[in-house]
């Protein structure tokens, strides 16, 4: 990044609420599944976030790019979370987290296009 910091990138800052609205919802899930899919989705949510700023940190297009594809994995990780405990019945489907991710999913979609055509020019 050549001007600016993580904090004022969209997908880290929505990637934030997201993570927060992760620790909310996990509460709330039986107390079986602290070390299950609670602790996995509680790391996988800190996780995107982590990799954004980090990327942003080491200051090469070509590293952010990493990053935010290892940010991307991540998202990944977490919808399947959603996804298993929209099965095991934790979370209804409409689940308004599981939206929150697919939103971040996108922000943190369309900032690593954004790399990757910078990549490209170069």
């Amino acid at each position: 990044m050549t001007t600016g910091t993580h904090k004022d990138l969209r997908a880290w800052q929505e990637a934030m609420e997201l993570a927060v609205s992760v620790y909310e919802k996990t509460a709330e899930f039986p107390r079986e599944e602290r070390y299950g899919l609670t602790s996995q989705r509680l790391r996988a949510a800190r996780s995107v976030p982590a990799l954004i700023a980090e990327g942003a940190a080491r200051n090469s297009t070509r590293e952010m790019y990493q990053y935010l594809g290892w940010a991307t994995g991540s998202l990944a990780e977490l919808e399947t979370d959603f996804e298993l405990a929209m099965r095991l019945r934790y979370l209804p489907g409409d689940s308004e987290v599981f939206q929150q991710a697919r939103h971040v999913g996108r922000l943190v979609n369309a900032l690593r296009n954004s790399f990757g055509r910078k990549l490209d020019e170069d």
